[in-house]
């Protein structure tokens, strides 16, 4: 299902400031604002899906459905292919500690387990993102994104967050802790998804 986005405001379902900010300035040019679910008051569903399509879903929906408003939510984390493609959903899940978020500690556990199959590297893995468009009447579209590499250690970089430094994309020598963070945004797994979003919305 292919629809336009007709309207001037766009309920962005995240509580993360940063993404916000990213994606008011990728809509600027349309003369749509951007409202976040923290301003709007929304609380945070609990993501119960198993794929990022459906934790995407859930997200976007609800926020759509409490607000009347066209809702926009993404889900995203890494795939590591020698770990039967774990974290996956659960990338967010593997750094949690009673102290709040480690990627640290997740990134040694990713490590850990690399080093327990052992499988050689490369080893290969992909930065997922999908983002659903959903509107009040029940209808969503769908657009997921996708930036293939491998995990190297030690970890290289203090650019980014989560994986980043442990993440080399394909045809780079750098990580993504080491990348420019705009360099970055033009190549992630997040942009690839804005991208097809942007086209099927927007520009079509």
């Amino acid at each position: 299902m292919t629809r336009r986005f007709e309207g001037d405001k766009l309920l962005v379902a995240t509580h993360n400031q940063g993404k916000l900010d990213e994606i008011a300035h990728l809509l600027e040019p349309y003369g749509v604002t951007c409202v976040g679910a923290a301003e709007m008051g929304l609380p945070e569903p609990d993501e119960t899906g198993t794929t990022f399509v459906e934790n995407a879903r859930i997200k976007a929906h609800a926020a759509a459905k409490a607000t009347g408003l066209p809702a926009l939510a993404d889900d995203s984390g890494i795939e590591i292919d020698a770990l039967d493609k774990a974290p996956g959903v659960y990338t967010a899940d593997w750094a949690e500690t009673p102290h709040g978020r480690d990627f640290i500690m997740a990134m040694g556990k990713s490590h850990d387990r690399l080093v327990e199959t052992g499988i050689p590297e490369p080893w290969t893995a992909r930065f997922c993102c999908t983002l659903v468009l959903a509107w009040p009447d029940g209808q969503d579209m769908v657009f997921p994104g996708v930036m293939e590499g491998s995990l190297v250690w030690p970890m290289r970089g203090s650019q980014g967050h989560g994986y980043d430094p442990i993440f080399q994309p394909q045809g780079y020598d750098v990580t993504f802790g080491e990348m420019d963070r705009w360099e970055k945004n033009k190549i992630s797994h997040r942009a690839d998804a804005f991208r097809k979003f942007v086209a099927g919305c927007f520009d079509a």
